[in-house]
């Protein structure tokens, strides 16, 4: 009988899922069928999957999360075909200090899990939310927690810790960098497609609506943009990055605004959506940029903090090798790429723009002192992976 990994990828407004055939070795890195549940507790939910666009969904207003929960589970029941489900993995943001491997979750591990959710709000108590319906509904199905920060657990001490007092060191107050399974499917892909070319100092830029960068060597992570929560380093569609936290004592003090709505403002009204007033989707502000001074200086400050974060990775490492760009924007935006890149012809950065406008795998020219590469993303695939790893141990 066929065996499948279910993988669930659960954010604040949407649920992706993917199933992997588990019965196949290596496992295949193209799901055999996947989908998404956007907007979630919006005005118009939509569900999508392989071959059919996204369309209305109807979702119980008073629990939509289950509801989509429960929407994606009878969608893959009715998939099954008389395979049946090994094991569920779970794409968990935050594993603290305790969790740096993929751990099947059981009540202990949930309950440890949930005291890290003021750590990554907009991603960690939906995973569990997830992760607690299917333990009540499906007890003996085994679900396993891949964790974004355990990519970055190796880091030097030097680059895990606050300039705190040491008593917070002692507390776990440390940077854990996120973004992992992206950057751990990164490690795995270049060495294929590039060899040692990729293993020397390479910094790998994942821009989505959550942006980060990391820098590797010999494709292990030794410094990365993300720090103690999801906040820190670049700036993002509605986060703000890197923040002076006088601001924030400024907010709180003179303006006083509450812990929650501090909250609220850095982590969905800044970025380039607090910036612009209009969008968090370079897509949507391109466009406008011309005949908006606001979307202008959003979409300036936005690449100028991503070339200010390469540089500072780049004196870490020593030098820069090879450019790497990952996920929906760096993946997608030929424009950003270009404005980056334009920045960093100090480094010896030279782009090729007929390439990059085609999304090619490498888009700087063969005279370029530091490869420009553009890899897709495939966290779900590494979730699963892991997770079959760790049913089959």
């Amino acid at each position: 009988m066929s065996e499948l990994i279910l993988v669930l990828n659960c954010g604040s407004s949407s649920i992706k899922f993917a199933l992997f055939d588990a019965a196949r070795a290596p496992l295949p890195r193209t799901p055999l069928w996947n989908g998404k549940v956007d907007g979630i507790a919006g005005p118009a939910p939509t569900f999508g999957e392989t071959g059919v666009a996204p369309g209305p969904v109807a979702l119980d207003p008073q629990r939509p999360y289950h509801a989509a929960l429960e929407h994606i589970r009878a969608r893959v029941l009715a998939r099954l075909g008389g395979r049946r489900i090994r094991a569920i993995a779970h794409r968990v943001v935050h594993g603290g200090s305790k969790y740096f491997a993929p751990v099947r979750v059981d009540a202990a591990v949930l309950a440890d899990l949930r005291d890290y959710i003021p750590l990554a709000p907009l991603h960690q108590p939906f995973a569990l939310e997830a992760i607690a319906a299917l333990l009540q509904s499906s007890p003996d199905l085994p679900q396993v927690a891949c964790f974004d920060t355990a990519f970055h657990h190796d880091m030097p001490a030097v680059e895990r810790m606050l300039p705190l007092s040491w008593d917070a060191w002692e507390r776990g107050l440390r940077r854990y960098g996120f973004h992992g399974l992206s950057y751990e499917y990164q490690s795995i892909a270049l060495a294929e497609r590039y060899g040692d070319r990729a293993r020397g100092r390479t910094i790998v830029a994942h821009l989505g609506s959550g942006a980060s960068l990391c820098a590797m060597q010999d494709l292990r992570s030794v410094a990365t943009t993300m720090g103690f929560s999801a906040l820190d380093g670049l700036m993002m569609g509605t986060r703000t990055g890197a923040l002076d936290p006088g601001a924030v004592i400024y907010l709180m003090q003179i303006e006083k605004l509450s812990l929650e709505e501090v909250g609220q403002l850095l982590y969905h009204r800044s970025g380039l959506l607090g910036v612009s007033g209009v969008s968090s989707d370079p897509r949507v502000l391109l466009p406008q940029e011309a005949a908006n001074p606001r979307v202008q200086a959003a979409l300036a400050l936005y690449v100028r903090r991503i070339v200010r974060e390469i540089g500072a990775l780049a004196a870490v490492l020593g030098g820069l090798d090879m450019l790497v760009f990952t996920a929906g924007i760096g993946e997608h935006n030929a424009v950003i790429r270009e404005r980056v890149c334009a920045a960093l012809g100090y480094l010896g950065v030279r782009l090729d723009t007929q390439a990059n406008a085609a999304h090619a795998p490498l888009v700087s020219t063969h005279d370029s002192a530091v490869a420009v590469a553009v890899e897709p993303t495939n966290e779900e695939w590494v979730a699963a992976l892991r997770a079959h790893e760790q049913v089959a141990a």
